[in-house]
């Protein structure tokens, strides 16, 4: 058996010590919200907190990889349940990606608020978060290109917009993740997906508490007319 390198052992250890690093500011998180101390860090993983910036120079580059991870982890979540439902299931693939994205938030509190709460004070979120977070989306936007597609999904007649709307989502529709269906059908698909996280919000973030008490069933129910709205069959 061949002995590892001294490179590949501190890039293991390096590997490591990161995750532990991003696991106690995911706990902090619960605390503290995105308000992370570096030091605080520090402190609970036994380290001085001049070693903690070698890895993260910042509070802003922490955040950033809690970000990543949370965007990557909601959308792998939502890429799973879509791949284990039968490509021409367009309302179930549906229904599996909006449950698994409210039970990867409902398991994930604080990375969730993180990504779809409140904007963090002073943080500027830099390019590369972008794709991450459209990996949701971007699932949802193939289920309508697919029943565009088979002729499952059509734009109802006489179905209208403002220019500049048209403009905006005829720019959506130039990134190859989102072409394939009409304007007016992505816009169908958008109002859909800000209010499968609106639903989800309000769930976590105590809106529903004294008016909402079965949950499962309520979102089950939005969720099934939301498809309706989009016109899944």
């Amino acid at each position: 058996m061949s002995t590892p390198s001294a490179g590949s052992l501190r890039a293991r250890v390096r590997a490591e010590l990161t995750d532990q690093i991003k696991a106690v500011a995911r706990r902090h998180l619960g605390v503290d919200g995105a308000d992370l101390s570096l030091r605080a860090v520090a402190r609970e993983l036994g380290m001085v907190s001049s070693a903690v910036y070698r890895y993260f120079p910042s509070r802003d580059d922490l955040l950033t990889a809690l970000i990543l991870d949370a965007y990557n982890d909601i959308g792998a979540a939502g890429e799973r349940a879509d791949a284990a439902v039968p490509r021409t299931d367009l309302t179930g693939r549906y229904l599996a990606v909006c449950r698994a994205t409210r039970h990867w938030a409902l398991a994930h509190p604080h990375e969730y608020a993180l990504i779809y709460g409140s904007p963090v004070p002073g943080y500027a979120a830099p390019p590369d978060t972008v794709d991450p977070a459209q990996r949701t989306v971007a699932v949802l936007a193939a289920i309508l290109r697919d029943g565009y597609a088979g002729g499952a999904l059509t734009v109802p007649p006489g179905e209208r917009m403002p220019r500049q709307v048209r403009a905006d989502l005829t720019r959506v529709l130039a990134d190859p993740r989102f072409a394939g269906a009409p304007a007016a059908l992505l816009a169908r698909g958008m109002t859909a997906w800000a209010a499968l996280f609106g639903l989800i919000s309000f769930e976590l973030f105590g809106r529903f508490e004294t008016v909402i008490s079965a949950r499962d069933a309520y979102f089950e129910h939005q969720c099934r007319l939301l498809a309706r709205f989009i016109g899944l069959p």
